[in-house]
């Protein structure tokens, strides 16, 4: 029986989890839907709560911002209003600060979040995982005596949450690993392990660490 209960707890939870996640983005994104007008609200208009259109609303608000902006007028109302926020001091440092992370993530040329590293975390005998975030500022590395590179090491089982550090990059060992099965390795906290890849020809697998 025991054995039967177990088999039906590896089938639910998994499931279970995934339409929680599921539902908590949707009940997020529909939250859009209250900035419009409440004459033409879907659930004043239905009388009922549609869960899902406010997913809509917003894929089609960011495709046609997309869309609007590809061209020379848009780019120059983005530019004026980028002006106008640049006059608001502490507006200022925080949109340019945010824009410049979502542009380095979002960026297909941006080596943020490309790489899984294996590093020396929290004490010299235990490895952690972390993904390399770019080099220094020229501010900090003036002052390195050797070359670095910046690491956010994630938590498990939430990997949103973690730590900023800079690590000697002679003590970075670089994995053969995707960022997507480094996340899913973290967020199962070691418990699914991700598939072998192949490896480019010339770069051979790192099996283990070693001093």
């Amino acid at each position: 029986m025991k054995k039967y209960f177990l088999t039906g707890l590896l089938i639910w939870v998994p499931l279970a989890l995934t339409l929680w996640v599921l539902s908590l983005i949707v009940q997020s994104m529909d939250q859009t839907l209250t900035f419009l007008p409440k004459a033409i609200q879907p659930e004043r208009l239905l009388g009922f709560y549609l869960p899902g259109l406010g997913v809509v609303l917003t894929l089609l608000v960011v495709f046609f911002t997309g869309l609007f902006t590809a061209n020379i007028l848009g780019q120059k109302l983005v530019r004026f209003w980028e002006s106008l926020l640049a006059r608001i001091p502490i507006v200022k440092s925080l949109y340019y600060a945010i824009k410049q992370v979502s542009d380095t993530l979002f960026s297909s040329n941006g080596e943020a979040f490309r790489k899984v590293l294996l590093i020396r975390y929290p004490h010299p005998d235990a490895w952690a995982i972390a993904f390399q975030t770019g080099t220094p500022a020229r501010a900090v590395e003036d002052l390195l005596p050797e070359e670095y590179v910046g690491v956010f090491i994630p938590t498990a089982p939430s990997p949103v949450n973690g730590f900023f550090f800079f690590v000697r990059k002679a003590d970075v060992i670089e994995l053969n690993m995707g960022v997507d099965d480094a996340l899913k390795y973290i967020v199962s906290m070691g418990v699914v392990a991700p598939p072998m890849r192949t490896v480019p020809h010339g770069h051979p697998p790192v099996i283990s660490p070693t001093q």
